[in-house]
């Protein structure tokens, strides 16, 4: 069934999605935002571990292969909203030393952008979604910019015993800049601190699209359809303009939604997913892969976490599950000898029982009375400090279509990911840095949180640079392939495919920097032209 054409149809209706959908539509655009899963609401979000598995993927239509095989179920969204539902809401900033990897260091790759370009849409998106936090205190890594809207968040006891131990080692803390609310905020409610933004904040006090720009999209025309599967980006017969999309709705009867701009901003394995499935005999690869490195430099981080016990009472179960403290001290390129790669690190993250980074996991070689006596132990004096760390790009980490298919006769993809030997150094350093920390904080018990190395924030897939031959898209997203038209300097709505990013915050369970590679849009805040 074919529906009324529009002007923009949007892939995705999580934290890219959102913001193509509030700019464009507040611009007067007739725009359509497709997803897949249900129509969250505010209320629908629970502070349960076990409710909040209901808006993360149980399974998905990837296989898992490689040395390093990349996990997703908290990496992703399921619903309106994405993974920006049940992201930790830390929002640090690529820094200028990630831009020019290539040019100052030999490896990896160069963005065709620099921070430059992108600082202003920071500043801008902080002000649009509140952020709290110091970016004053920022400036001694990175250039100034404006402030942030509101204070950074109060800290609590197992955030603050980090501070004696980071000073040890010769690292700066700063407060941690958080999507969250301090204060009361374009009339969302300060947060109430009970660490449950893992499953999703029921109360708006986090900035996720439902109450951010996705509303915002909403309250000016734009049209959310759930429960909406898109299989295909259609083409024209001569191959040299997108029509529209192929999804199927709630009832499994396939749709057509034709449209004059095509924004893909699923998840980053679901967009190369898409399309290679739109493959024509005039893009028999898949579209817009004619330089052969579609769904190609798939790149994840990786954490190294250490525990630290008390026997006071640090009131770990309050703040909020990002952080409570930042650092780029050790984000050169060559700050850890013998590794390369920046590490972020985080410290004082609220802890509940189970899930993503519970106490209960804190320990797995204990069972039975011992681990009943741990618990006990940890549910008041336990704390963790975090540093995530940077892989380089490389190009057999990659997504490819597999034989499979799924209930849409759409092929299924396999994610394959290892690590290299940088990163897996930078990792090691990692965690010996992090045990020196934690016995410097005075704690009666300390160990490091180590065992398989983990995939964190899936990134990459559609290369950013400056022609077809080298790239999938240009340094705003759009496709080489697919002809653009510029009016006084912009590009018109001419039928074009635009590509997103991931959300450019980190959610520690978190979305990430789109990249730290020629891998994403512009900025966050800034649709593509």
């Amino acid at each position: 069934m074919a529906n009324e054409k529009v002007d923009v149809v949007i892939v995705g209706a999580g934290a890219s999605g959102s913001v193509f959908a509030a700019v464009l539509a507040k611009a007067g655009k007739k725009v359509v935002i497709l997803e897949q899963g249900p129509d969250w609401q505010l209320t629908d979000l629970i502070s349960s571990d076990f409710w909040g598995r209901r808006i993360k993927p149980a399974s998905g239509p990837f296989l898992l292969e490689g040395k390093n095989p990349f996990g997703y179920v908290y990496q992703a969204g399921w619903g309106v909203g994405g993974a920006a539902l049940h992201y930790f809401a830390n929002f640090p900033r690529l820094l200028p030393n990630d831009f020019k990897i290539k040019s100052e260091h030999g490896r990896a790759l160069d963005w065709p952008i620099s921070y430059q370009d992108v600082a202003p849409y920071y500043d801008k998106v902080a002000q649009d979604v509140g952020v709290s936090g110091d970016a004053k205190a920022e400036e001694i890594w990175r250039p100034p910019g404006a402030p942030y809207p509101m204070p950074p968040m109060k800290t609590f006891r197992h955030g603050d015993v980090w501070l004696k131990g980071c000073e040890a080692a010769g690292i700066r803390l700063v407060p941690a800049a958080v999507g969250m609310n301090s204060t009361d905020y374009k009339g969302r409610p300060a947060c109430i601190y009970d660490g449950w933004c893992h499953v999703g904040c029921p109360t708006g006090a986090l900035s996720n699209p439902l109450v951010t720009y996705l509303g915002d999209a909403k309250k000016v025309g734009a049209e959310v359809r759930a429960q909406s599967t898109v299989t295909r980006v259609l083409c024209n017969a001569q191959g040299n303009k997108v029509t529209g999309v192929e999804y199927y709705d709630a009832k499994k009867e396939r749709q057509v939604q034709e449209a004059s701009v095509v924004v893909l901003a699923a998840w980053s394995a679901q967009n190369p997913r898409l399309m290679f499935n739109s493959a024509t005999d005039k893009h028999p690869k898949g579209l817009a892969n004619s330089s052969g490195l579609l769904g190609k430099y798939m790149m994840a981080h990786f954490s190294s976490g250490t525990w630290a016990m008390f026997d006071e009472d640090i009131q770990n179960y309050m703040g909020t599950t990002g952080a409570q403290f930042m650092s780029y001290d050790r984000y050169g390129k060559t700050s850890q000898k013998g590794a390369f790669g920046s590490s972020f690190i985080v410290a004082g993250s609220a802890l509940k029982t189970s899930d993503l980074g519970g106490f209960a996991n804190a320990r797995l070689d204990l069972f039975g009375p011992g681990l009943a006596a741990f618990m006990k132990r940890a549910a008041r004096g336990l704390t963790r400090i975090g540093a995530f760390g940077e892989e380089l790009p490389n190009i057999e980490n990659r997504i490819e279509p597999a034989s499979d298919k799924d209930a849409f006769g759409m092929p299924l993809a396999k994610i394959i990911h290892s690590f290299d030997q940088d990163a897996v150094a930078l990792w090691n350093a990692n965690f010996e840095e992090g045990l020196k920390i934690a016995k410097a904080t005075g704690a009666k018990d300390v160990w490091s949180a180590r065992g398989n190395m983990p995939t964190i924030h899936l990134m990459g897939g559609t290369i950013m640079g400056t022609n077809a031959g080298d790239s999938v898209t240009n340094s705003y997203g759009q496709t080489h392939e697919i002809p653009i038209s510029t009016s006084r300097g912009r590009a018109s709505l001419r039928p074009q495919v635009h590509r997103t990013p991931p959300t450019r915050s980190w959610r520690c369970r978190c979305a990430a920097p789109s990249s730290w590679r020629r891998t994403g849009a512009r900025s966050r805040g800034e649709p593509a032209r």
